[in-house]
């Protein structure tokens, strides 16, 4: 049986490096800077450091971002911060040539965000929802998405 990557805690932590659509690459392949498995960022920070990855055309990396804020942030914003993890990830799952997956994560991402009714941070549910649509629609009708038209913005 393989031995699992394992961190100082004998947390299962894979060390291989990633592409930038977060998929594992070849022991000592060079991939994009990882994120901090221990990441722990006021709300803010978390929003400014996702925008960016997501800017980059990184949202597997945006992913892991907002998913720290929905495990390290309060029980009242949980839903908030997976919904835009979901969303990340239902980005990441269009730029790795998964509809299924996307459709998926962005229904998610859809349903934990309409819940919201103001959200906080700025954080433009509206817009996010409607982008999220709109890439549903795209899917569902077939075409090709762009890199560009995976490039939302979290605030207003």
């Amino acid at each position: 049986m393989l031995e699992r990557d394992r961190d100082e805690n004998g947390q299962a932590r894979n060390a291989r490096p990633r592409d930038r659509f977060g998929r594992p690459l070849p022991p000592g392949s060079i991939g994009v800077e990882r994120v901090p498995d221990d990441l722990d960022l006021p709300p803010e920070q978390t929003l400014d450091y996702a925008q960016r990855l997501l800017d980059d055309g990184l949202a597997f990396n945006a992913h892991e971002v907002l998913e720290a804020a929905w495990k390290n942030g309060p029980e009242s914003e949980r839903s908030l911060w997976q919904g835009l993890a979901q969303y990340a990830v239902g980005l990441t799952h269009i730029q790795r040539g998964n509809p299924k997956g996307a459709h998926t994560l962005l229904e998610r991402a859809i349903g934990r965000l309409t819940a919201i009714d103001r959200p906080p941070y700025r954080i433009d549910g509206p817009g996010l929802i409607a982008h999220a649509e709109y890439l549903l629609a795209e899917l569902a009708a077939g075409h090709d998405i762009s890199e560009r038209e995976l490039l939302p913005r979290l605030r207003r």
